[in-house]
């Protein structure tokens, strides 16, 4: 199982390296894997083998690696790498070519890797003659490798082989828009996140991965996933593009009651930005992945939520019924944002849910956890069903992943572009600047029918004022928070006309 800090630190600190090196590991076939047979292949079979593993007790695999890719430093593992043409389908010139994974550095759980052809399964078998070593000792050529994940590759129109996106650790996955870098992290299960009890990280112990044609320029990646808990059966649909979409099915089983799990997860990061620059000494703007939390819940409400660096663990429910879509955004592009050349802050990719179907009832969480490194991945978002998870039953959902630079579907309202924090007047009191922007105030004749919503759960919101711009149609809202002797405060702003809403709701949880 790999620990969360540990994954997360790697996932910030390789972006950049992963691109330029490719990883490859370890020496053995996978151990405690289910071997996929070759033999027909279809969709029903993946539920099946996940059905009958949560009758199972759970057996972890063997995390072993033999000299010399125990123990290997992050530098060692990126060192390593696939030749080119190993790359499968590289020449097919069929859009797509999947480049294995192989084991080693934090990424020790095994997946058996197939690919299905004609409806046929085909097991991935390459040996240490197909990878480059670096300055490690390479094992004889013949050495069967085993793999950790893979990489999808986009090729065609003469071009290098374009990365779109990566399966690699736990149930994690990374994908890109067209001009993207990488950064946001997607979950396909989470279990017992943030939860006193200890989270339960499940792990892809098998793909399939369809091979894909000119009709059809999409590449369909089926998983098995387990946990000690539970168990699934993912189907995943990558199309990349100006927006890269990954319609994504799952029926899960659990193993035990399950009453904390969660579905279309995501994870960023968030050291700071205007919004809270304590204790900051730094010649760069801002340094984060994400800019905070948007939601269109069940009612048709849509609402932003920034995220910050607290202090303290802060765990927030959103609860909604039939929710319209959540994500995490990266609303700021410009460079002048963040100021940082190597990073590229600004390039990041935003992440939309869009759920297919009725998902009931059930709450958008939000973890955010306090760190001191950009290093580490620290915001975190799932939806939590409301009904728990039970032995014997199965649980099925679909929704749609948009990794984009702006979400396909937005409000046809004002939205919040900067929300600025700091010191008050006086005493406790804290600072606050909520800026949104929109087409409704360019005619500077409604300005006198617009109202500011504004209200907070404890202490007292003082000296607001209000500032618009017909030029740059923007809306600045200044207000102060005393919050008196308590600790923290739930802020709500939104702007209304004739009782209307004309801009989406700013939410924010200050923190002392």
């Amino acid at each position: 199982m790999i620990p969360r800090r540990d994954f997360l630190v790697w996932a910030a600190t390789s972006i950049g390296a992963l691109t330029a090196a490719e990883g490859a590991a370890a020496a053995e076939p996978p151990v405690g894997l289910p071997s996929a047979p070759a033999g027909p292949f279809s969709a029903q079979m993946v539920v099946d083998q996940a059905r009958e593993l949560a009758k199972q007790a759970h057996k972890a695999p063997s995390t072993d690696l033999p000299a010399p890719f125990a123990n290997l430093a992050y530098e060692q593992y990126v060192g390593l790498r696939l030749h080119g043409d190993a790359r499968l389908w590289l020449n097919d010139n069929l859009g797509f070519a999947i480049e294995p994974l192989a084991r080693g550095f934090i990424f020790t759980n095994p997946v058996e890797i197939n690919t299905v052809e004609e409806g046929v399964v085909k097991p991935v078998r390459l040996t240490a003659g197909a990878f480059e070593f670096g300055k490690l000792q390479a094992p004889s050529p013949n050495t069967p490798m085993s793999f950790s994940g893979f990489r999808v590759l986009q090729t065609g129109g003469g071009a290098s082989p374009l990365e779109v996106a990566i399966f690699q650790g736990a149930t994690f996955m990374r994908a890109i828009a067209r001009g993207q870098r990488l950064g946001m992290v997607s979950r396909a299960l989470s279990i017992r996140t943030a939860d006193p009890k200890g989270e339960d990280f499940p792990f892809i112990r098998t793909v399939w991965i369809e091979k894909p044609s000119l009709a059809n320029p999409a590449l369909v990646v089926h998983a098995l996933i387990d946990s000690e808990s539970m168990t699934g059966a993912y189907r995943f649909t990558l199309r990349p593009g100006d927006i890269t979409i990954v319609d994504t099915e799952c029926t899960l089983f659990a193993r035990s009651p399950v009453d904390n799990y969660g579905l279309g997860g995501m994870t960023a990061m968030f050291l700071y930005s205007a919004i809270d620059r304590k204790q900051v000494d730094d010649v760069r703007s801002a340094v984060c992945s994400t800019s905070g939390l948007q939601i269109l819940n069940g009612k048709g409400e849509w609402i932003w939520r920034p995220v910050s660096n607290h202090e303290t663990l802060q765990v927030s429910a959103f609860l909604d019924t039939n929710p319209g879509g959540f994500g995490l955004l990266q609303r700021e592009r410009a460079f002048t944002a963040y100021q940082d050349d190597v990073q590229d802050w600004e390039l990041r990719p935003s992440l939309w849910i869009e759920p297919i179907g009725d998902w009931g009832d059930g709450s958008v969480q939000l973890v955010e956890i306090p760190t001191d490194s950009e290093n580490n991945d620290n915001i975190i978002c799932f939806w939590r069903p409301k009904a728990p998870a039970q032995p014997g039953t199965e649980t099925t959902l679909a929704y749609r992943q948009f990794w984009c630079w702006v979400p396909p579907n937005h409000p046809g309202l004002a939205t919040v572009t900067a929300t600025r924090g700091g010191h008050g007047s006086t005493g406790r009191r804290r600072r606050f600047v909520v800026e949104f922007t929109g087409d409704v105030f360019a005619d500077e004749s409604t300005w006198p029918n617009l109202n500011q919503m504004l209200s907070t759960n404890v202490g007292t919101i003082t000296a607001t004022q209000t500032f618009y711009s017909q030029e740059r149609r923007t809306c600045r809202v200044l207000f102060e928070l005393d919050p008196g002797g308590e600790a923290g405060a739930e802020m709500r702003l939104v702007l209304e006309r004739d009782g209307k809403p004309v801009s989406e709701t700013w939410l924010y949880r200050w923190t002392a």
